[in-house]
């Protein structure tokens, strides 16, 4: 027996005629009474007497009705629970991204998530190592590159990535706040933040005559964080993120945008899972809130305007 035809059964129950079932449907009078014929013969059974005023049930229709009533109650809550389950995000979301951005740029995103999505668990990867989210290695990406590359995957542009110098507010009460890129040569640098930032970083420095002034090396840009908090020098530091850390001074103008930006990535398959979507998309309104808040001007704007677009394929295809 096709299950499905017990709709049609129903259908002729309810509204006694064929023409009237396959409005109710959105069927045609000929699909019912077909489908209503094949129910029959596969029971092998009557289920309606066919008059010219329309369909009578019969009494094997009569001890029928009820019993296919039952099932389609069953399966209206069957369609009802899993649109429930598909508005409601949970389960788990690994996310990948630098570790500075995890202490720093995502705690409140964190706290936020708890509140509005209780039943979402964030594991998050703070890992040099790269994450194929093809794989199912992550979930979701928070990358700064100039334009990530994936098969399978989809990306929203949150916008550029700029930096400038800054200093603790006890170092300026004790030096003083350099005004411009030449008075930093008179300052101790912090200069490494870990391979991936220092060569990006090490040619900005040589560009200004810096490079002398370095006088300690960190491993990593929460290192350069800390230093610069505990007042041991200057550092270039993400505009996004050291305008709301609180005693942090900046002391030079931002740095205009070379074609860095702050990316958001998950792959196809999951960009409509609820539980996904729910931490992206909060994230992303976090972000770009975050760059509107910092002064003079927006550091980060939306650069697509239907959100999230495809990636070109790579030679290594879903990794990011």
């Amino acid at each position: 027996m096709d299950w499905n035809d017990l709709r049609y059964f129903l259908a002729v129950s309810r509204h006694g005629t064929t023409l009237a079932a396959g409005r109710a449907l959105r069927v045609s009078q000929t699909t019912v009474a077909r489908r209503v014929q094949a129910l029959e013969s596969d029971l092998g059974l009557t289920l309606f007497e066919r008059r010219p005023t329309g369909y009578v049930l019969t009494p094997e229709g009569e001890g029928l009705v009820e019993h296919a009533r039952e099932v389609e109650a069953r399966a209206e809550a069957v369609s009802a629970i899993a649109a429930a389950q598909r508005r409601v995000a949970h389960g788990t979301v690994k996310l990948t991204t630098e570790e500075i951005m995890a202490v720093t740029l995502l705690v409140p995103v964190l706290g936020t998530l708890h509140e509005t999505h209780p039943g979402i668990t964030i594991e998050i990867d703070t890992s040099d190592a790269i994450r194929d989210l093809a794989a199912g290695e992550a979930d979701i990406a928070l990358r700064s590159c100039h334009r990530p590359e994936g098969n399978g995957l989809v990306a929203r542009r949150l916008g550029d990535e700029i930096w400038a110098f800054y200093c603790s507010d006890s170092y300026a009460a004790a030096h003083g706040v350099p005004g411009s890129m030449e008075e930093l040569a008179h300052h101790p640098i912090i200069g490494g933040g870990g391979p991936g930032l220092w060569r990006h970083y090490q040619p900005w420095l040589a560009r200004y005559g810096l490079e002398r002034a370095v006088t300690l090396h960190q491993g990593s840009v929460v290192g350069l964080l800390a230093s610069v908090k505990a007042g041991l020098g200057l550092a270039a530091l993400p505009v996004m993120i050291a305008d709301h850390e609180p005693g942090l001074i900046r002391c030079t103008p931002q740095t205009p945008p070379g074609g860095r930006g702050l990316w958001l990535l998950t792959h196809e398959r999951l960009r409509h899972t609820p539980r996904v979507r729910a931490v992206m998309d909060l994230i992303g309104r976090h972000i770009i809130r975050a760059a509107r808040e910092s002064e003079p001007s927006p550091i980060l704007r939306p650069d697509f305007a239907d959100g999230y677009v495809a990636l070109p394929n790579p030679a290594t295809p879903g990794v990011q």
